[in-house]
């Protein structure tokens, strides 16, 4: 069965493009096109719920950061890759925390955006090297001296190790011989101790401070 894809994006040209671009993946397919948010909430009325929504960030009307916003509180469920024509830190720390998964640039090759979907499926995300590399930058000197001020036990920090990986958390746990709900608690207990709320968070910090391998 294929995995179903969304795209949202005012320019409708460009839309239909990356649907016929998409259409020769083997294993996704789009369920529809939408000219913008509005548009988007109406089809979603009516319509199958696709498992990643392509949104458009710079759109009139309702945007992509507004879009984003709305999907997070009503379909929490659909991983949404924000694509843009700009790679400015504003537009992706801003898209990140209304619920984006996943930042792509308009002008990548579609073996890049073959790639950026795989990801976000397996992982739950996806930000290119440009991308993770400002989002390393965003995380400032209170969120690194939390970990001095609060300790890791030693599982945790095995735990923050592999949130640097391609690894899901099923896998994690498996690797760490515990159960998801005990990898759970490891991940919400660093949430807390670390002021970080997402595993892109937590795998920039245990990159940043040299627990990945």
């Amino acid at each position: 069965m294929k995995h179903t894809i969304a795209i949202v994006d005012d320019h409708i040209l460009i839309a239909n493009a990356l649907s016929g671009i998409i259409s020769n993946f083997d294993d996704f397919k789009v369920l529809f096109v939408c000219e913008g948010g509005k548009d988007l909430q109406e089809k979603l009325k009516v319509k199958s719920t696709p498992e990643i929504v392509l949104l458009d960030v710079n759109m009139p009307v309702m945007d992509g950061f507004e879009t984003a916003k709305w999907l997070k509180e009503t379909y929490p469920d659909i991983l949404i890759l924000a694509l843009s024509m700009k790679a400015d830190d504003c537009s992706l720390i801003r898209m990140i925390r209304n619920g984006a998964k996943g930042y792509i640039l308009k002008n990548i090759y579609p073996k890049e955006l073959l790639n950026a979907l795989t990801k976000i499926l397996k992982n739950g995300y996806y930000f290119p090297d440009w991308a993770a590399r400002k989002v390393y930058a965003s995380i400032g000197e209170d969120t690194i001296d939390a970990n001095l001020k609060s300790g890791l036990s030693e599982r945790e920090a095995e735990f923050l190790k592999y949130t640097a990986t391609e690894m899901t958390y099923k896998e994690i746990s498996e690797k760490m011989c515990c159960s998801p709900r005990t990898i759970d608690n490891y991940r919400d207990s660093l949430f807390d101790k670390l002021n970080i709320k997402t595993r892109v968070g937590l795998a920039v910090y245990a990159i940043k401070k040299g627990y990945s391998e």
